[in-house]
């Protein structure tokens, strides 16, 4: 709950929110650009701070006010996100932010009675948070009838009724009306709502209400199938066993407020800006300190946007007997790994594969993991291990980076099964045409077969520039060097910086006599700072040509060529 009360604001409170934000009066005119600056890197942490130094040196500036209140949210500071709601609604200011703030107030201090005021003064968050958060306000209040009108009048709006359905299910649920609810989730609309995941988990749990465990099982089983999410494995355990599942997903009004807000954001991921999605994440997980969900949702997406030690913070906070802490230290130690703390990422995946060791995807991420660092002999293992706790159930892409694995340690041979069964469950996945087929045309190796393979992924993926320059570099060794040149060429266009399709094409040039075209091309690609090996290999070429190995890949190319010329002229 948020200490600075509304109505309460002054300088002083300015000051205090300054001191938990870790600004200070020195900071500088130029609070304001710097605090812009943050917002566009997202540096939510340091945006939040120098934002309200520029509202000390701002006073009553609306524009500044709203987004150091978003700054204050993303960064989970909402308590003072509050406070400067507070403000820049006495200032006579109103935004969705502000809004979204003071509802979150409101609900903590259960005065539901101001949501229906706020909103009738025109301070509103949407029409569909607006109104669901009117419907559970009624809830809370007791006033069921007007509850369920609010609801149904949601439902009626075009493109919300998903939504309003939803929580009508979960509000009927929270105060005991199973019948009704159940009701809901199977009409039309309502089946349609039961197949997410946290609907299915409503619903399982409403069916196990009515005394319907089979149903509520089979539910499980259909929709999560051999996934196994830990609280799912749980219910299904539970079930197994005899005992009856609670309702225990939403089981207040204000948990139900916090979905509103978490609903809303699952329908923003992919659509809108992430750090805009955040707010809602945020909003959801200080109504609701127990909404895992939400919570897990704000570290994927602070992790997204770049902000790992926020991400980190914010997985730290899921507790060891909660059925997502799993998922939460797969979070973290992938967080700490793309913050540079590579070591302490591994060690987090290894006291997971103690504690929690039956989960596949533990071992996979560890894998994963090894398998970046180049510690092939490490990521084998935990590939292995995660691929025999699968069994039949692997995905392909466990046994494609096993493949991988299993290439760079020198092992072709289980490297090509492991490609060749990862194709067997998806035909057509380019990634691992393209890999199996390049390395079959590096080793000279059922050629027909290979360049079939990559000429596959590429129709597939046409502007995968990685692609395309396998399919370049296949025709080279295969010696249809002309036709080699127009995809390299094409390949450099899609990716210009990378300096192994450079290279490519400067072989190809230096191959038909074009030398000087090749000679640009492989300082274009030494320019772009790859291994020291390539590195090596790009000034020698540039010195010589490719006349510096001795001229036994130009007369391999040019004898292919020949070859084909001839059986062309046969």
């Amino acid at each position: 709950m948020t200490i600075y009360r509304r109505g309460s604001w002054s300088l002083g409170a300015v000051f205090a929110i300054a001191l938990t934000s870790g600004a200070t009066a020195q900071d500088g005119a130029g609070a304001y650009l710097a605090a812009r600056q943050a917002g566009l890197d997202k540096n939510f942490e340091a945006a939040s701070r120098y934002f309200v130094q520029a509202m000390l040196e701002n006073q009553g500036h609306l524009e500044i006010m709203e987004k150091g209140i978003a700054a204050q949210m993303a960064a989970g500071r909402v308590p003072q996100a509050i406070s400067i709601a507070e403000r820049l609604r006495a200032s006579g200011g109103t935004s969705q932010v502000a809004s979204m703030a003071l509802a979150a107030d409101d609900i903590l201090t259960g005065n539901y009675r101001e949501i229906f005021t706020s909103l009738e003064s025109g301070h509103t968050v949407g029409p569909l948070v607006d109104g669901l958060l009117q419907a559970w306000a009624f809830i809370a209040e007791g006033k069921i009838d007007a509850a369920i009108d609010a609801f149904d009048e949601v439902a009626d709006t075009e493109g919300l009724t998903g939504f309003a359905l939803y929580h009508k299910a979960l509000a009927l649920a929270s105060i005991g009306r199973f019948d009704a609810a159940e009701a809901v989730m199977t009409s039309e609309t309502g089946q349609i709502i039961a197949r997410s995941r946290r609907g299915a988990i409503a619903r399982a749990q409403i069916l196990s209400e009515l005394d319907r465990d089979v149903e509520a099982a089979q539910l499980l089983t259909e929709v999560f199938g051999a996934r196994r999410d830990p609280l799912v494995l749980r219910m299904q355990t539970t079930l197994a066993k005899g005992n009856g599942l609670s309702f225990d997903l939403i089981p207040t009004p204000r948990s139900g407020l916090a979905e509103v807000f978490f609903s809303v954001a699952t329908a923003l991921d992919g659509e809108m800006a992430d750090d805009y999605t955040l707010l809602y994440t945020r909003t959801a997980a200080h109504i609701d300190p127990g909404h895992t969900d939400a919570i897990l949702m704000s570290a994927r997406l602070l992790d997204r946007l770049g902000q790992h030690g926020l991400a980190t913070a914010a997985y730290d906070t899921i507790t060891r007997d909660d059925p997502a802490f799993a998922s939460a230290e797969m979070g973290r130690a992938e967080a700490l790994r793309q913050s540079g703390q590579v070591e302490a990422s591994i060690e987090v995946l290894r006291q997971l594969t103690e504690t929690h060791g039956a989960l596949p995807r533990v071992h996979a991420l560890l894998g994963d993991t090894m398998r970046r660092l180049s510690r092939y002999d490490e990521a084998g293992r935990a590939y292995d291990r995660a691929l025999n706790l699968m069994g039949d159930a692997a995905p392909w892409t466990i046994l494609y980076y096993r493949g991988i694995t299993k290439d760079r340690s020198g092992n072709w041979a289980e490297a090509e099964a492991d490609l060749r069964a990862a194709l067997d469950k998806n035909p057509d996945q380019p990634q691992v045409l393209n890999y199996l087929g390049y390395s079959l045309v590096e080793k000279n190796e059922r050629l027909s077969e290979a360049l079939d393979m990559i000429d596959r992924a590429a129709r597939a993926r046409p502007d995968a520039g990685h692609i395309i320059d396998s399919l370049g570099w296949a025709l080279y060794r295969l010696g249809r060097v002309e036709e080699a040149v127009g995809q390299l060429e094409r390949a450099t266009e899609l990716e210009p910086t990378d300096p192994t399709i450079n290279d490519h094409l400067g072989d190809a040039y230096w191959s038909v006599g074009r030398a000087k075209e090749a000679r640009f091309q492989w300082r274009r690609a030494l320019s772009f700072k790859p291994e020291p090996e390539l590195a090596s290999e790009l000034q020698q070429k540039i010195d010589r040509g490719l006349d510096f190995t001795g001229g036994a890949e130009l007369d391999t190319v040019q004898r292919l060529a020949a070859e084909r010329s001839s059986r062309d002229d046969g």
